[in-house]
Protein backbone atom coordinates (compact mmCIF):
# COMPACT_ATOMS: atom_id res chain seq x y z
CA UNK A 1 0.00 0.00 0.00
CA UNK A 2 1.39 3.36 -1.08
CA UNK A 3 1.98 6.17 1.65
CA UNK A 4 1.30 9.29 -1.02
CA UNK A 5 -1.15 11.03 -0.41
CA UNK A 6 -4.97 11.36 -2.23
CA UNK A 7 -6.58 14.17 -3.09
CA UNK A 8 -10.03 13.74 -2.55
CA UNK A 9 -10.86 17.69 -3.39
CA UNK A 10 -10.23 17.18 -7.07
CA UNK A 11 -13.37 15.89 -9.17
CA UNK A 12 -11.92 14.42 -12.13
CA UNK A 13 -8.78 15.00 -14.22
CA UNK A 14 -7.06 18.35 -14.54
CA UNK A 15 -8.17 21.20 -16.53
CA UNK A 16 -5.86 23.08 -18.86
CA UNK A 17 -6.50 26.56 -19.72
CA UNK A 18 -4.96 28.21 -22.66
CA UNK A 19 -4.54 32.38 -22.65
CA UNK A 20 -7.18 34.51 -24.36
CA UNK A 21 -6.13 36.03 -27.64
CA UNK A 22 -4.52 39.25 -27.20
CA UNK A 23 -7.07 42.49 -28.50
CA UNK A 24 -4.74 43.35 -30.98
CA UNK A 25 -4.23 40.18 -33.03
CA UNK A 26 -8.12 39.34 -32.14
CA UNK A 27 -9.03 42.51 -34.10
CA UNK A 28 -6.50 42.32 -37.28
CA UNK A 29 -8.18 38.37 -37.75
CA UNK A 30 -11.69 40.04 -37.36
CA UNK A 31 -10.87 42.14 -40.28
CA UNK A 32 -9.08 39.57 -41.57
CA UNK A 33 -12.57 37.31 -41.56
CA UNK A 34 -14.74 40.08 -42.34
CA UNK A 35 -12.86 40.79 -45.87
CA UNK A 36 -14.97 40.00 -48.97
CA UNK A 37 -14.87 36.09 -49.72
CA UNK A 38 -12.68 36.67 -52.75
CA UNK A 39 -10.02 37.49 -50.56
CA UNK A 40 -10.52 36.19 -47.39
CA UNK A 41 -8.50 33.50 -47.37
CA UNK A 42 -5.31 35.53 -48.36
CA UNK A 43 -6.12 38.01 -45.47
CA UNK A 44 -6.21 35.30 -42.71
CA UNK A 45 -3.01 33.11 -44.12
CA UNK A 46 -1.48 36.68 -43.97
CA UNK A 47 -2.48 37.38 -40.49
CA UNK A 48 -1.56 33.39 -39.67
CA UNK A 49 2.00 33.81 -41.02
CA UNK A 50 2.51 36.87 -38.89
CA UNK A 51 1.42 35.23 -36.04
CA UNK A 52 2.04 31.38 -36.49
CA UNK A 53 1.39 31.07 -32.66
CA UNK A 54 -2.20 31.84 -32.72
CA UNK A 55 -4.61 29.22 -33.19
CA UNK A 56 -7.53 30.67 -33.87
CA UNK A 57 -5.66 32.30 -37.10
CA UNK A 58 -5.13 28.61 -38.40
CA UNK A 59 -9.13 27.78 -37.47
CA UNK A 60 -9.80 30.95 -39.70
CA UNK A 61 -7.78 29.78 -42.15
CA UNK A 62 -8.97 26.07 -42.05
CA UNK A 63 -12.30 27.83 -41.99
CA UNK A 64 -11.83 30.05 -44.92
CA UNK A 65 -10.23 27.09 -46.90
CA UNK A 66 -11.68 24.79 -49.58
CA UNK A 67 -12.33 21.59 -47.79
CA UNK A 68 -10.92 18.45 -47.98
CA UNK A 69 -7.17 18.89 -48.52
CA UNK A 70 -6.64 22.36 -48.85
CA UNK A 71 -8.12 23.35 -45.18
CA UNK A 72 -6.74 19.77 -43.96
CA UNK A 73 -3.44 21.55 -43.81
CA UNK A 74 -3.86 24.41 -41.51
CA UNK A 75 -6.36 22.77 -39.08
CA UNK A 76 -2.92 20.20 -38.96
CA UNK A 77 -0.60 23.04 -38.19
CA UNK A 78 -3.10 24.81 -35.71
CA UNK A 79 -3.71 21.51 -34.27
CA UNK A 80 0.07 20.72 -34.03
CA UNK A 81 0.87 24.12 -32.53
CA UNK A 82 -1.84 23.89 -30.28
CA UNK A 83 -0.88 20.51 -28.60
CA UNK A 84 2.87 22.30 -28.15
CA UNK A 85 1.21 25.32 -26.66
CA UNK A 86 -1.29 22.97 -24.23
CA UNK A 87 1.80 20.83 -22.78
CA UNK A 88 3.75 24.57 -22.03
CA UNK A 89 0.67 25.42 -20.59
CA UNK A 90 0.42 21.93 -17.93
CA UNK A 91 -1.44 20.01 -19.87
CA UNK A 92 0.12 16.38 -19.78
CA UNK A 93 -1.77 14.42 -22.30
CA UNK A 94 -4.61 14.05 -20.27
CA UNK A 95 -6.87 15.75 -18.84
CA UNK A 96 -10.11 18.61 -20.07
CA UNK A 97 -9.54 21.32 -22.38
CA UNK A 98 -13.01 22.85 -22.02
CA UNK A 99 -14.77 24.81 -24.84
CA UNK A 100 -16.02 27.38 -22.98
CA UNK A 101 -12.56 28.97 -21.95
CA UNK A 102 -12.09 31.47 -24.74
CA UNK A 103 -8.72 30.85 -25.09
CA UNK A 104 -8.79 26.75 -26.07
CA UNK A 105 -11.26 27.24 -29.08
CA UNK A 106 -8.42 27.95 -31.61
CA UNK A 107 -6.97 24.57 -30.21
CA UNK A 108 -10.46 22.60 -30.33
CA UNK A 109 -11.41 24.15 -33.55
CA UNK A 110 -8.81 23.49 -35.46
CA UNK A 111 -9.32 19.45 -34.13
CA UNK A 112 -12.40 19.47 -34.70
CA UNK A 113 -11.67 21.42 -38.17
CA UNK A 114 -9.19 18.20 -38.69
CA UNK A 115 -11.70 15.59 -37.98
CA UNK A 116 -14.29 16.81 -40.69
CA UNK A 117 -11.19 17.26 -43.46
CA UNK A 118 -9.56 13.99 -42.32
CA UNK A 119 -12.91 12.13 -43.26
CA UNK A 120 -13.68 14.16 -46.26
CA UNK A 121 -9.84 12.92 -47.14
CA UNK A 122 -10.59 9.35 -46.44
CA UNK A 123 -8.38 9.37 -43.76
CA UNK A 124 -11.06 7.81 -41.58
CA UNK A 125 -9.04 6.56 -38.55
CA UNK A 126 -7.39 9.74 -38.34
CA UNK A 127 -11.10 11.42 -38.45
CA UNK A 128 -11.94 8.91 -35.66
CA UNK A 129 -9.15 9.33 -33.44
CA UNK A 130 -9.81 13.49 -33.45
CA UNK A 131 -13.54 13.14 -33.02
CA UNK A 132 -12.30 11.16 -30.06
CA UNK A 133 -10.45 13.38 -28.45
CA UNK A 134 -12.85 16.21 -28.72
CA UNK A 135 -15.09 13.80 -26.32
CA UNK A 136 -12.43 13.69 -23.85
CA UNK A 137 -11.31 16.81 -23.78
CA UNK A 138 -14.66 18.27 -23.61
CA UNK A 139 -17.40 15.65 -22.99
CA UNK A 140 -20.03 18.83 -23.30
CA UNK A 141 -18.91 20.30 -26.35
CA UNK A 142 -19.60 23.27 -27.17
CA UNK A 143 -22.13 24.29 -24.40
Amino acid sequence: MSDQPINMSRSGPPETVLPALAEAIRAELANAIARDATIRRAAVAEIAAKHPTCLQAWAALGRASTPGVEAYMPFRIGYHRGLDQLRGNGWRGSGFVRWHHEGNRGFLECLEGLAVNAKIIGEDAEALRCEQFLIQLDPRGRN
